[in-house]
């Protein structure tokens, strides 16, 4: 029998963050809502969450959707930080440094917009497309061709 390969996932948003680990969206193993609150507060119940996991060895990578702006040229001496967001306490936040360190796991990021649109385009209702761009005030997709 061969084992499923779980992975970790955040939804970082401006008023909560949502920690799941998984193989996939049918398929959902934990997940915990947090609210945003500061930076130190709320990573340090993230961490609390995926520690158990990373300990056993049960996900070898987080994927993080997150508020921006975001720093995410690998080049970049801020690669993986919220940079100039006007969410009080978080500008200049290491997201992708702080995870790494207190969970020594692979932690990959990207916009919450980005993210979702990768989710819809693998499991949603955008299936074929060239180009799809998100109106994310209203919740809706959009496919270009």
């Amino acid at each position: 029998m061969t084992k499923t390969q779980l992975f970790g996932g955040i939804e970082a948003g401006g008023t909560k963050f949502v920690c799941i680990v998984g193989s996939g969206p049918q398929s959902i193993e934990d997940q915990v809502r947090i609210e945003t609150t500061t930076p130190d507060e709320t990573l340090n119940k993230v961490v609390e969450f995926f520690q158990p996991y990373t300990k056993e060895k049960k996900i070898k990578t987080i994927g993080v959707g997150c508020f921006g702006p975001l720093d995410l040229d690998p080049d970049s001496k801020s690669f993986g930080y919220i940079t100039s967001t006007p969410k009080p306490g978080w500008r200049n936040t290491d997201m992708v440094g702080i995870l790494r360190r207190k969970l020594d796991i692979m932690v990959v990021m990207d916009t919450d917009v980005n993210a979702a649109a990768l989710g819809e385009f693998n499991w949603g209702r955008v299936k074929v497309a060239t180009l799809v761009i998100s109106d994310n005030w209203h919740g809706h997709w959009r496919r270009l061709y």
